[in-house]
């Protein structure tokens, strides 16, 4: 029996390790490609082609490519896509996908439009509504972040834009670096780094680094566009994110799951520093991100796609 039940594990490791190999170039290319059509646009102000969305959101002629890009190049998969700039889905007619692609295919497009190169492209493989596989691609900066659950998170730079990007599995494997990186993970910070949203800060954002001044007041703010926070948070180049304002599934589920599988490794990784301080929250400060959670969630839908 025993031998059986190790079979049957050994095979599903199997089919596992050839889904991944199979969709891994797709979910790569589909973001890279993307990237290329946002990058076309951006060196042209005068192509931003910028409205309003029902929500009072920007929306620009660089969303519209790029989400025509990734349906395009991911449609052969025949895996449904469920993307902020696709045509608007009723819940109950996706609540019983099993697989789909969440997408958003140019994060920070209110970064975009001030030319502060802080956008991203987000892909998230969902499986029964949990990510299994994610890609940020930071166009302009030329950086891609893969993560696989239970597979670690990982960046590979120098990824230039390429509306024909065609890579292999074993092209992308190579010479990427797992995350977090060990020079953030092993040397402390000298002070508490806290990354915030360039463009939707709120007097509640004030507010609760205030309180974290309180206990440690040589912290330093970096603020920062689109999902590529949480790309900052894997590296270890960031302590912190606080967020007071409400998102959707297609802005964090990437993120979440790059973050996810880097702070896996960054725990044994921490065990080589030499002995720190624990940085401990104020009990106000604790207090005060639950108070922000059930807010958001009643409020806002936090973590929850439209229509549900």
């Amino acid at each position: 029996m025993a031998t059986e039940v190790t079979e049957l594990k050994r095979r599903a490791t199997m089919i596992n390790d050839k889904v991944r190999m199979y969709l891994l170039p797709p979910l790569i290319n589909a973001a890279v490609r993307a990237g290329a059509s946002i990058m076309n646009v951006y060196k042209n102000l005068d192509d931003y082609d910028i409205s309003l969305k029902d929500d009072k959101t920007p929306i620009t002629l660089a969303d519209r490519l790029a989400h025509k890009t990734i349906r395009e190049y991911l449609g052969p998969t025949r895996i449904p896509i469920l993307s902020e700039e696709g045509r608007e889905m009723l819940y109950d007619e996706r609540r019983n996908w099993e697989l789909y692609w969440l997408v958003d295919p140019l994060d920070g497009t209110v970064e975009f439009i001030k030319g502060n190169n802080e956008f991203t492209v987000n892909i998230a493989l969902m499986e029964n509504n949990v990510c299994m596989g994610a890609v940020i691609y930071v166009p302009y900066f030329e950086k891609l972040y893969i993560a696989g659950r239970d597979a670690g998170s990982y960046v590979k730079e120098h990824v230039a834009p390429d509306s024909g990007a065609e890579y292999t599995y074993d092209e992308i494997v190579t010479g990427w670096t797992r995350l977090p990186l060990e020079c953030e993970a092993v040397r402390p910070h000298p002070r508490l780094r806290v990354a915030v949203s360039r463009s939707h800060q709120t007097p509640e954002t004030a507010e609760h680094i205030a309180r974290l001044r309180a206990t440690h007041p040589d912290l330093e703010i970096v603020e920062q566009g689109s999902s590529y926070k949480f790309c900052l948070l894997a590296e270890g180049r960031v302590d912190y994110y606080v967020r007071t304002t409400h998102t959707y599934e297609w802005d964090t589920a990437a993120g979440e799951l790059i973050l996810a599988a880097a702070r896996r490794r960054g725990a044994a990784l921490q065990r080589k520093r030499p002995a720190q301080p624990v940085v401990r929250l104020p009990v106000e400060v604790l207090r005060d991100i639950k108070r922000l959670g059930r807010r958001s969630r009643r409020q806002f839908g936090y973590g929850r796609t439209p229509g549900r």
